[in-house]
């Protein structure tokens, strides 16, 4: 074991009393971690190593001696240094793990709150716990301070709701978030910041899932699915519309893809994991989400862009980052896919669907967690604070 050490480097450090290899990069992220810029920390670590090579080892102090020389006396001031992590121990359930408030602010999104208001109330939970020197905290007992901070810094309400979605951390049955809507609206940007303020690993579009039936199911056997959502009417026989044409392509396609979505959505249930799926296919009524009543907790809801000028700058974004989405696509078929959300809107009163008007980004990520947190409580059966 000895000979095997040794020959991980032919500098070795001596600090109290033991021995270890002399390791560049251990000392780089050393300097980096106190305000060094990488490229100096890089020039200073490799100096060392050539400096001492021939000795064969060297013992700490000589090592920060020749960093003061290298760098000079002012090269670990406060004003440089990266913060240090408190050393607080979360225990609980068997565990032992490090306090981060990087990770507690993550958590307190689920309260739908702004993520510079769930920082400041992490930073106050750290602060309360070092000035009253705790240095371990059970997770029962973190989790009461954390609602008593968001009761006073952010009111009843936001605490209600941070606890409503921990419940669903390691939930008795998953919680299926779906957003449908018309192209364009926002859609996947919105499920992907849901997703990740709720801590959901599981983000679906029903997009996927048109491309993997496209793949299985040939044009010839469902035309329907072998075009845009606005573009069914196209692909379709004119002698099998019903009413309008473009709802009626649209349908078709919607339909065909609900069987890929109830197949998505028994996969979750199936390992009892939270979803976010999101998508043109999720049509209200489309799937029956009756059968899932007893097994998960499923939330719809109708995002919209009720100002038409929001959809045109949407579509000019969309196609900068998708450059095989040309721009002038969407144009051509801005009337096709306002009639597609209207469709949705109507579908959505009439379904009794929440409708997200998705005029603010930021706003709407808040009122669909919101929207996902009372659904939860509603659930539950727990009276909403007053």
């Amino acid at each position: 074991m000895e000979r095997s050490a040794r020959g991980l480097g032919s500098l070795r450090v001596e600090d109290r009393g033991r021995d270890r290899p002399f390791m560049r990069g251990i000392l780089v992220h050393s300097l980096m971690a106190r305000g060094v810029e990488f490229e100096e920390a890089y020039r200073v670590a490799d100096t060392i190593k050539q400096r001492f090579r021939t000795q064969g080892t060297v013992d700490k102090p000589t090592i920060v001696a020749a960093i003061h020389e290298l760098l000079g006396e002012d090269w670990a001031r406060d004003d440089h240094q990266i913060p240090r992590a408190v050393d607080i121990t979360i225990t609980g359930s068997g565990k032992r793990l490090p306090f981060s408030k990087g990770i507690l602010s993550q958590s307190l999104l689920a309260a739908a709150i702004d993520p510079s208001d769930a920082f400041d109330v992490a930073r106050s939970i750290e602060r309360e716990l070092v000035v009253t020197g705790t240095r371990e905290v059970d997770r029962e007992k973190l989790r009461s301070l954390v609602v008593e901070t968001l009761s006073r810094q952010m009111g009843p309400r936001t605490a209600e709701r941070y606890l409503v979605w921990r419940s669903y951390q390691e939930p008795e049955r998953p919680a299926l978030i779906l957003l449908g809507g018309a192209a364009g609206v926002g859609k996947t940007s919105l499920a992907l910041e849901v997703a990740h303020r709720l801590g959901i690993g599981r983000v679906l579009s029903t997009d996927s899932v048109r491309q993997i039936m496209r793949m299985m199911l040939a044009r010839e056997l469902v035309p329907a699915l072998h075009g845009s959502s606005y573009e069914g009417a196209k692909l379709l026989s004119g002698d099998s519309f019903a009413g309008n044409p473009v709802i009626h392509g649209f349908l078709e396609q919607a339909t065909a893809v609900s069987v890929g979505v109830r197949a998505s959505m028994d996969r979750a249930v199936e390992e009892n994991a939270n979803l976010v799926l999101d998508g043109v296919s999720l049509v209200p009524g489309l799937p029956d989400l009756r059968v899932y009543e007893d097994v998960a907790d499923v939330i719809f809801l109708v995002v919209a862009s009720l100002d038409v000028e929001a959809f045109e700058v949407r579509f000019e974004a969309r196609a900068a980052g998708e450059h095989r989405r040309a721009r002038h696509r969407y144009h051509e078929n801005l009337s096709a896919i306002l009639e597609i959300q209207e469709y949705f809107l109507s579908e959505a009163e009439r379904m009794n669907v929440p409708i997200v008007d998705n005029v603010s980004f930021d706003r709407s990520v808040l009122l669909i967690i919101r929207h996902v947190t009372e659904a939860l409580r509603k659930k539950a059966g727990v009276q909403p604070t007053r």
